[in-house]
């Protein structure tokens, strides 16, 4: 597949850059990518989550009624989890929600989401992102407003970190900024656009061959 290349003031510079197909020309696997987004989003989850079952309520263990005559159940102690401030049933503890996923499902994941990208015309290459010497936002809007993705969610692939650029984009909303080691089958699902730089287009190949 071969896409054209454009510069920052979003120009056509007239060069093509050909994508490998073995990572952005597969057959999309839509369970692949469901599965490592759940492990995506089970893992930020923090599972600190707690309430208190009978055993941890603070209550005397008295007898509140007679066994017989009083016309229902027989009572419990006040911690009963049927009666009012008492313990909760099966209440939620906490716990891990991590799990594994091998690493070819993951892989196959990732290059599914980029192959969908991609084929859905949602994939942008540019030369590079040398919108300025220091980090100013308003370059980085002109960026997106000459690429017409102001309005879009969108993924930037750097090569290799580049801080001119991530403090640029830190305060846009719909900017997200990522290096080609970083990226996951998330956060392209969660673009409506990637734009990737031309250098980034080997270093995505690099990473899915080590």
């Amino acid at each position: 597949m071969e896409l054209s290349i454009y510069n920052i003031k979003g120009e056509d510079t007239g060069r093509k850059v050909q994508l490998n197909d073995a990572i952005f020309g597969i057959e999309p696997n839509d369970h692949a990518i469901y599965l490592d987004v759940k492990q995506y989003l089970a893992n930020q989850r923090q599972g600190t989550h707690k309430s208190k079952q009978r055993s941890e309520i603070a209550g005397s263990t008295r007898k509140l009624g007679r066994q017989k005559g009083g016309g229902g159940a027989r009572p419990g102690d006040i911690k009963s989890p049927v009666r009012v401030g008492g313990g909760r049933i099966f209440g939620p503890v906490p716990r891990d929600y991590s799990f594994k996923l091998n690493k070819k499902v993951k892989q196959l994941a990732r290059k599914s989401a980029l192959s969908l990208r991609a084929q859905n015309q949602q994939l942008i290459v540019v030369e590079n992102f040398n919108i300025a010497e220091a980090p100013k936002t308003k370059a980085f809007v002109e960026l997106m407003q000459n690429l017409k993705i102001t309005d879009k969610k969108s993924l930037f692939i750097l090569p290799i970190e580049n801080n001119v650029v991530y403090l640029s984009a830190r305060n846009l909303q719909n900017a997200n900024i990522v290096t080609a080691s970083e990226l996951s089958t998330y956060k392209i699902m969660n673009s409506n656009v990637v734009v990737v730089s031309e250098e980034a287009v080997a270093a995505i190949e690099q990473t899915f061959n080590a």
